[in-house]
């Protein structure tokens, strides 16, 4: 199938950006090219666009759709925590603009064979990049008890953590786990029916937590949102998209720790802590789908975005 993704929260995010036509922004997370486009349409001869992506069907389904602004587009395979090596190998110190949306793609569910999804049966894969050589096949069959519970109790809030991974172990004494529907076995065996009748699919959340420790989402998240900041020139936004309370979280803490950095104790009369804000929250409350969005793209319903204006302190 091509690669086919419905952009969430589109004007909200192209207004959040406040794109100026001769501006430089990166789309950190570039999928099928949706936002791209509509950044590159407001862009002037002298703005520029560098897309990030490190799916490599996501890459060419994007240089096809963003053919029209040839010359305004700059494409990189690789991973958005590597953006100030990729702007830094094209001569870019500061951008205007960064965007990440940090949803799984339509293409990457659809796709049966990719293994991200929990209601058709294919191989254990749900890799991201799939350069990579670690799948989801390996963390369920190598991870210990105990790893198993961790993530999916940190990554995938799952109340039966520990019966699930019990199970994990159990069935792959007798034969390795390779299939998504054969997790999904084990799964249901682990949850209660009373549990299962109350809820959605019960390998959701699950498989969210494979996914997100195979990709590493969190942990690239929560390392690279200062550094981003740090590369937007002064009035430059950045503009993050998530879609589950742990990435929400994340963005949340990091913006407001960048706004307010201060550590000194509260009973202090002045600041001795000497660390300056890297400028402000312009989303006090994060900014969340239409109703008529939800309606016409189920995906966006636990969409939310919010957003980060740098400002240059004066002495």
């Amino acid at each position: 199938m091509g690669f086919e993704h419905t952009s969430v929260l589109l004007e909200e995010t192209i207004k959040g950006l406040n794109i100026r036509p001769d501006g430089i922004y990166v789309d950190g997370t570039l999928g099928g090219g949706g936002h791209s486009y509509e950044i590159c349409r407001r862009l002037s001869g002298k703005g520029r666009l560098v897309g990030i992506d490190q799916d490599g069907d996501a890459i060419e389904a994007a240089k096809k759709r963003l053919e029209p602004f040839q010359g305004k587009v700059s494409i990189a395979r690789s991973n958005y925590r590597d953006m100030r090596r990729v702007l830094e190998e094209m001569d870019i110190r500061q951008v205007d603009g960064i965007l990440l949306d940090l949803g799984v793609s339509s293409y990457q569910l659809d796709t049966i064979g990719r293994g991200f999804t929990y209601k058709e049966d294919a191989p254990l894969d749900m890799r991201m990049d799939q350069r990579q050589e670690l799948t989801a096949r390996d963390i369920v069959n190598e991870y210990t008890e105990e790893e198993l519970c961790r993530i999916l109790w940190d990554y995938g809030e799952e109340r039966f953590a520990r019966p699930i991974a019990r199970k994990i172990t159990a069935w792959r004494e007798r034969k390795p786990i390779e299939t998504t529907e054969e997790l999904n076995e084990i799964i249901r065996s682990a949850i209660p029916a009373k549990a299962r009748a109350a809820g959605g699919h019960p390998g959701k959340r699950t498989f969210q937590a494979i996914r997100i420790e195979l990709n590493q989402e969190l942990t690239v998240l929560e390392e690279s949102l200062d550094d981003m900041i740090d590369l937007l020139d002064d009035g430059g936004r950045i503009c993050v998209i998530t879609f589950h309370s742990l990435e929400d979280r994340i963005v949340k803490n990091i913006f407001r720790k960048n706004e307010n950095p201060c550590t000194c104790p509260k009973e202090f009369p002045v600041c001795v802590c000497g660390k300056k804000p890297k400028g402000r929250v312009i989303t006090r409350k994060p900014i969340l789908p239409g109703t008529q969005e939800k309606e016409y793209n189920k995906r966006s319903r636990s969409a939310k975005l919010r957003i980060f204006e740098r400002r240059e302190q004066s002495s």
